[in-house]
């Protein structure tokens, strides 16, 4: 079962986010196998860090739920809240796959919560070579369709926040993302 997870970042919090970067990558290494992309957010400066997202191939909904709250950043309040919801993997691929590599381009984390209507956009968008991870948020069940979520290259926020479809859901989030993991 594949899960999305976004924790968000307590303002004020970098000092402490600092302070525990081994012990996240430590826990983090422990997962690597089960990854299927992982990295920050950034504020609009695009150094202050935001969140951290981290989607990965799990056995069920109980690990996926130990995997976001027993994380060190979690545990010492370096997050305000956590978003964690089944997800399917579109492209079928890791964001090692992805033919752009880590560093050309600009990167997004898109996320559109979803309405009280029919969902959308399940099928992969016809233009998908700047997609590095895409597929729909859904519930513990995988029954209900309950967004969306993408990493996406776009030369800026705007143009990232074109892959989903507009007026479909409730809310959209453009978050500046980065390829995570040890340096």
């Amino acid at each position: 079962m594949e899960f999305f997870c976004y924790h968000r970042d307590r303002p004020g919090s970098l000092p402490l986010r600092n302070e525990l970067l081994e012990r996240h990558w430590s826990y983090m290494d422990q997962y690597a196998s089960e990854m299927i992309a992982r990295g920050p957010t950034f504020a609009d400066d695009g150094e202050t860090p935001t969140g951290s997202v981290h989607i990965l191939d799990l056995p069920d909904p109980a690990g996926a739920r130990a995997f976001a709250f027993d994380e060190p950043n979690y545990q010492a309040g370096v997050y305000r809240d956590v978003l964690l919801r089944r997800w399917q993997n579109v492209l079928g691929r890791t964001m090692w796959d992805f033919p752009g590599g880590p560093t050309t381009g600009n990167r997004y984390l898109v996320l559109g919560l979803g309405a009280a209507q029919a969902a959308a956009d399940l099928d992969t968008p016809s233009d998908s070579n700047d997609l590095i991870a895409y597929g729909p948020l859904l519930s513990d069940d995988g029954s209900t369709w309950l967004g969306t979520a993408a990493l996406v290259r776009a030369p800026d926020g705007e143009t990232a926040r074109g892959v989903l479809a507009r007026g479909r859901y409730a809310e959209v989030e453009v978050h500046a993302w980065e390829f995570g993991g040890r340096r």
